[in-house]
């Protein structure tokens, strides 16, 4: 099965192209992996490409939301309990691992597990074997750890709130999402993506404006793509007519593109020339296009519309005119 073909985080960023190699490098092996990213940036569906194109594929997946269990409960959910081991474990349960053995477990939200755990889940990583709640002896286990977080663990060991040898443990493979403003040359992708999906769902034929298209490219997407699948399928289902225009976007998406994120040219009384105003404009829209997509020519060019080649020429003319009004200004600086 080719991963491109298949590969569940859509895009054609460098960004991306790079995480999809990785899963492909990384899936065949047993390697311990760390997936790193914010909150809606698609950890979980990178956890399960990289089961679903190993060895252990045809052997269960098995996610564990840290952060949604108590931490009371947590290692019980995780290795199991005897009978009696605590009031009212009336019966002998079968942990997360044990469901996981011969193939994957997620351990989302890792940085939310209790230091005490920690150390249980380090031995566990280090001699591949699980004591359950109240048992007197260990089982032995063959289950890959992959862990996930939003938060810097490097940041959480320093405030000794995750043990060092655990974080190192765990990041024997780190693979890091970026946030969907890092890679917004994908936006259109996961747009036609989301509409294609959330129109079959509701049997509709709902289509996006260009005019809308381009509000959504300029937001910056706290929520990141959970957030943008969320509101393609909103609208999709409030659409009257068939069309999604800029007055069908909620407030806060319209209102984002405030005057402050559109560069203006600084002219003084003495500098009203127009062909400085206008390379000045080229200048820094050019810049501000740089910026947003993380220095990536290819997708600055099309976010200003342009071809890649002609960006290119731009950018060299930029830096000749750069060039030539530094000299001008040091002339300039030594007349009497």
């Amino acid at each position: 099965m080719a991963l491109a073909a298949s590969f569940p985080l859509i895009g054609e960023h460098p960004l991306m192209q790079k995480i999809q190699a990785m899963v492909q490098r990384v899936a065949h092996t047993d390697a311990t992996v760390l997936i790193t990213g914010e909150s809606g940036t698609g950890k979980e569906l990178v956890a399960r490409a990289i089961h679903n194109f190993s060895a252990r594929a045809n052997h269960p997946f098995v996610p564990v939301n840290c952060a949604a269990i108590p931490q009371e409960l947590l290692e019980s959910e995780l290795f199991g309990h005897v009978r009696g081991a605590f009031t009212g474990a009336s019966s002998s349960r079968v942990g997360m691992f044990q469901l996981a053995d011969g193939g994957t477990i997620l351990l989302d939200e890792v940085a939310e597990m209790p230091i005490a755990l920690q150390a249980k889940l380090l031995r566990v990583l280090q001699n591949k074997e699980i004591r359950s709640v109240g048992a007197d002896r260990a089982l032995a286990v063959d289950a890959r750890v992959i862990a996930s977080t939003n938060k810097d663990l490097a940041k959480e060991v320093e405030k000794g709130a995750f043990r060092e040898d655990l974080f190192y443990r765990l990041q024997v493979i780190p693979i890091h999402l970026p946030p969907l403003r890092a890679h917004r040359s994908d936006i259109p992708l996961l747009v036609q993506h989301f509409l294609e999906r959330s129109n079959k769902k509701y049997g509709r034929t709902v289509e996006i404006s260009p005019e809308a298209m381009i509000y959504l490219w300029e937001y910056d997407w706290p929520g990141n793509v959970r957030e943008l699948e969320n509101l393609i399928e909103r609208l999709v289902i409030l659409s009257e007519n068939h069309k999604i225009g800029p007055e069908d976007l909620p407030t806060h998406v319209r209102s984002f593109i405030a005057e402050k994120k559109i560069p203006h040219p600084v002219l003084t009384d003495k500098d009203l020339n127009l062909r400085h105003a206008l390379e000045q404009f080229k200048s820094r829209l050019i810049d501000e296009a740089l910026r947003r997509t993380n220095g990536n020519k290819t997708a600055a060019a099309q976010l200003l519309g342009l071809k890649r080649t002609t960006l290119v020429a731009m950018l060299r003319r930029k830096k000749n005119f750069t060039s030539l009004l530094s000299s001008v200004d040091q002339n300039e600086a030594h007349l009497p």
